[in-house]
């Protein structure tokens, strides 16, 4: 892939007229590999084959839901998925945000945010020397090497990819390692926005980064819980 608009995009919506607008935006933005499924069942069936590197998706379809369709394709996948739903409840997109998907947008949404999101989430995890020039560091945690370059996560169970989310959390952290770093700061390094709204979806994610970079993730090493102020990175490289 030479740029985010080589990016393979699925997109998952039960209603032909969206597809036909997402296609339309998308396409005018640049974007040339898309293809498209109205239900769960084409939908997996289009990820098997197409092996897309992202997914739009949809939270109602006609047999079955968004949710439980992302849960499938993550046992599969580290995809970025972003959500684009009608379902505006906070209870809904937390659960979304909460399962680990990189973003939710709420239908009717304006066509340049949309792009500028999708653009936002496909550089965090393709392309992120787009965003920052500057070399990532590569550290050790014990006997687990985390290479932010690529976004990886090296251990003797062998080699894993950070999600979009994953991705800015650890970032985050080992830039403040050894400090306390606020439940607002992480928010803000992972969505853009304060901690109000993100509670469950922040402790989602830092127990799927625990189970990545920790031994023993029930009881963490590295990755610590400050009661009451937020987390700390602690034993980098010895520090």
């Amino acid at each position: 892939m030479n740029d985010i608009f080589d990016c393979k995009l699925l997109i998952v919506d039960d209603e032909p007229e969206l597809l036909k607008m997402l296609d339309n935006i998308l396409r005018r933005e640049g974007f040339r590999k898309l293809i498209a499924a109205t239900s769960c069942a084409r939908a997996r069936k289009l990820f098997a084959l197409e092996q897309p590197e992202s997914v739009i998706l949809d939270v109602t379809l006609p047999d079955g839901d968004g949710f439980s369709l992302m849960r499938e394709f993550r046992e599969k996948s580290a995809i970025p998925v972003v959500f684009l739903s009608a379902r505006d409840e906070d209870e809904n997109r937390l659960l979304g945000l909460g399962l680990g998907a990189d973003d939710y947008i709420t239908k009717p949404f304006l066509p340049r945010e949309l792009t500028l999101r999708l653009k936002a989430v496909l550089n965090r995890t393709y392309f992120p020397a787009v965003l920052n020039q500057a070399a990532k560091p590569v550290f050790q945690l014990g006997g687990t090497k985390i290479d932010l370059n690529g976004g990886t996560v090296i251990s003797k169970n062998g080699q894993v990819t950070l999600t979009a989310k994953e991705f800015a959390l650890l970032e985050k952290l080992y830039e403040n390692r050894g400090n306390i770093v606020t439940g607002d700061s992480l928010c803000r390094a992972a969505w853009g926005d304060d901690l109000y709204g993100y509670e469950n979806a922040l402790m989602v994610h830092i127990r799927h980064l625990r189970e990545k970079i920790e031994p023993e993730p029930s009881v963490p090493r590295y990755l610590l819980t400050v009661r009451g102020l937020g987390y700390k990175l602690v034993g980098v490289d010895g520090k």
